[in-house]
């Protein structure tokens, strides 16, 4: 059978419909034939403590960012401790591109301003993650920036979760662990180990269910950072599904509602 295929300039496109995607996975049909074999798959994250929002560029190709109810380019991006898109992944063709974070160009401040940029080669039928991460500097207005292939299980047990964790916080005093407690059984089990900044662990299967979150510092019992039903709420993990826990935010903030505080976010890959 012939194959169909589709401009780099049409998939990226295709990734601005992402947008109608939510939460619960539901997706606008699009029927557009795309080549699997050339394809790649990505995700993007703002995850850089006080970042702006922004906009996610390829090629400088608008790949991610958020439209208004008018279908103009939002102020708004995606902000400070979102996922675009936030079900799923964008699609893209195969091969090497500069892709980077940009403040809106109807932004009050610093319209069109690129915080980072990083040469990244995606390759076909793979997974990635790109994350702005550590502290924006409001006065060169730059942050880092960094990418993981996402590693999915290649075999699915629905009598499991699969979990990782990804580390952006670029001030912590060690690598990180990652910890997830049931609330049913109170069972400690550990999901990631040693993971520093810009590190991130595979996938490990974990039974379904309802969790606390935890991370401490290798050489300590300490929870540093805390997802629990007083802090931020459990979360929930669905048989069959694949998950990524981030850290984010600035360890030196202690306040409790600061939106730079460290926190943990649980995004589903798919």
């Amino acid at each position: 059978m012939k194959k169909k295929y589709i401009s780099a300039v049409t998939i990226l496109f295709i990734s601005i419909f992402m947008l109608s995607c939510k939460k619960d996975n539901s997706i606008a049909k699009i029927d557009i034939p795309v080549d699997e074999a050339s394809t790649a798959r990505i995700k993007y994250f703002n995850f850089a403590s006080n970042a702006p929002s922004v906009n996610f560029f390829a090629n400088g190709v608008k790949v991610g960012g958020v439209l208004s109810a008018t279908g103009s380019e939002s102020t708004a991006g995606v902000t400070f401790g979102s996922v675009y898109p936030s079900a799923n992944y964008s699609i893209i063709v195969n091969g090497t591109y500069k892709i980077g974070s940009q403040i809106p160009a109807n932004a009050a401040a610093n319209a069109n301003v690129a915080i980072n940029e990083l040469s990244i080669n995606l390759s076909s039928t793979k997974y990635y993650s790109f994350y702005t991460s550590g502290i924006y500097n409001s006065t060169t207005k730059t942050c880092d920036a960094f990418y993981v292939e996402d590693k999915l299980p290649p075999v699915i047990d629905n009598n499991f979760s699969y979990v990782r964790f990804v580390n952006t916080i670029s001030n912590g005093t060690s690598s990180m662990n990652l910890v997830v407690k049931n609330t049913v059984t109170n069972a400690e089990i550990v999901v990631a180990t040693g993971i520093g900044y810009k590190g991130a662990s595979d996938f490990v299967s974990i039974p379904f269910g309802n969790y606390e979150l935890y991370v401490r510092y290798p050489s300590s019992s300490t929870n540093v950072i805390i997802r629990n039903g007083t802090t931020n709420g459990t979360v929930g993990f669905q048989s069959g599904r694949t998950y990524t826990i981030g850290s984010r935010g600035d360890m030196t903030v202690t306040s409790a509602t600061a939106a730079n505080r460290p926190l943990l976010d649980n995004t589903a890959n798919r």
